[in-house]
């Protein structure tokens, strides 16, 4: 009897694995993200939350796409080549009032990283100092800050004889090194970083911070289309997106040395160092600190004070009247709940 039942037991329990063998898993949803410029530890967040597993916890199959100088992510999602865009609200609301729908869905950078930095023996002590001197700019949807800062100055940017020279800069502090311009962009975390590798120091360069000068826009932050989120299920995914990505965020602030380690090994090209990226990452943990209701919270006082810097130029502002439906918190309060 005892051989008999334990047959019995033996039978029922393979039928049940079949049966749960056979059973179909429940699909990952699919999501795109498409991020504003190439590998590196300004991303993070995302990476280490695809590589830790936050993403795929989420019930989420997100792809990354890294972006590059010749890549717009605001004509990427405009394509229909991403769900989720990762973009500077400048850029952002510009592209929204040329017709671009896009919706702020979360603000991871809570600051902003972008300063000019200049040579000291340009010197330039001031920013009424930038007046008759070459100022290196990227453009692609990133000088739209800095023309705000002129504006705000006073300065013109283009005619016969501006009062500042615009270099249009490449991505990259040759001109600063070559002394082609007395000042350049550069973040905190990247390319004031690069002319210190490149032998310059500290005391050399004299920098701006625009968070220090009353004229720092929004960063790094989620934009997704607005048809989108008249989707109950697609704001649901993007709350999962959202969430894990968070997750990612604060994880990576918190062990700095893994999420460089997750940031290189997924440099397809080879062309980031562990040196450079662990100070990128070091500086990067500062900027997505002081979220009021946690990490992605977008503080619409932040946006109005984004807008208002941006419509400061009399003769020349970014964008012309202050737009209705840019950001939305429906998706952040939908992750709060899950």
């Amino acid at each position: 009897m005892k051989t008999l039942a334990s047959a019995v037991l033996l039978a029922a329990t393979a039928l049940t694995g079949l049966a749960g063998w056979g059973a179909p898993a429940a699909a990952a949803d699919a999501l795109t993200l498409q991020l504003k410029w190439v590998t590196q530890a300004q991303f993070a967040g995302y990476y280490v939350a695809a590589a830790k597993g936050f993403y795929k916890d989420a019930g989420l199959d997100v792809t990354i796409k890294a972006g590059g100088p010749d890549i717009n992510p605001t004509q990427v999602i405009a394509a229909g080549g991403a769900d989720v865009i990762v973009d500077w609200m400048p850029s952002a609301l510009a592209s929204r009032e040329k017709g671009v729908p896009l919706v702020n869905i979360a603000q991871m950078f809570q600051k902003s990283g972008m300063m000019l930095t200049c040579r000291k023996d340009a010197n330039i002590k001031d920013p009424k100092d930038f007046k008759g001197n070459t100022l290196g700019v990227w453009f692609s949807g990133n000088e739209y800050p800095f023309l705000a800062w002129m504006s705000k100055l006073g300065y013109s940017t283009s005619g016969s004889s501006p009062d500042v020279k615009v270099l249009k800069q490449g991505f990259n502090v040759d001109p600063l090194l070559q002394k082609q311009a007395a000042c350049i962009s550069t973040m905190t975390y990247n390319e004031y970083w690069q002319l210190i590798e490149a032998g310059m120091k500290p005391d050399e360069l004299t920098i701006f911070k625009y968070q220090d000068q009353g004229v720092a826009t929004l960063e790094d932050g989620l934009y997704a289309s607005e048809k989108s989120l008249s989707d109950p299920k697609i704001v649901e995914k993007l709350a999962k997106f959202v969430k894990a990505s968070a997750k990612g965020w604060e994880y990576a602030a918190k062990n700095q040395a893994e999420a460089v380690k997750i940031v290189l090994e997924n440099d397809t090209t080879g062309a980031q160092t562990e040196e450079h990226q662990t100070t990128m990452m070091q500086e990067v943990a500062k900027l997505i600190d002081g979220g009021a209701k946690g990490t992605g919270y977008l503080d619409p006082a932040d946006f109005d004070r984004t807008v208002g810097i941006l419509m400061s130029g009399a003769s020349a502002p970014v964008i012309s009247k202050k737009p209705e439906g840019a950001y939305s918190h429906a998706v952040f309060d939908a992750a709060a709940k899950l």
